[in-house]
């Protein structure tokens, strides 16, 4: 016979699962600090990363630090083109 079992099954041992890893005790305590803030935040998926447990300071560092790379080198990418502007202006004259 088949080892598939029905999807009721499953869905029930995965709601177990994550009962027992405590990912529904942590989403629920998010989700209900972000009920009760009296000020909604305008980004609610942030607030439940920030807030879930798992992201330290590390990690929102690092994300700031991703950002901040990316705005420079759009920097540099601007920049080089301006160079070589100047450059064929120079070759011109």
């Amino acid at each position: 016979m088949s080892n598939v079992k029905p999807p009721d099954t499953k869905r029930e041992e995965f709601r177990k699962y994550l009962e027992r890893a405590g990912v529904l005790d942590a989403l629920t305590k998010v989700l209900v600090s972000l009920y009760e803030e009296p000020e909604k935040p305008d980004d609610a998926l942030e607030f439940v990363r920030q807030n879930i447990g798992g992201i330290t300071e590390t990690d929102l560092e690092m994300e700031s630090l991703r950002k901040e790379l990316e705005e420079a080198k759009a920097k540099i990418v601007e920049l080089k083109a301006k160079l070589l502007k100047y450059e064929a202006a120079e070759d011109v004259e």
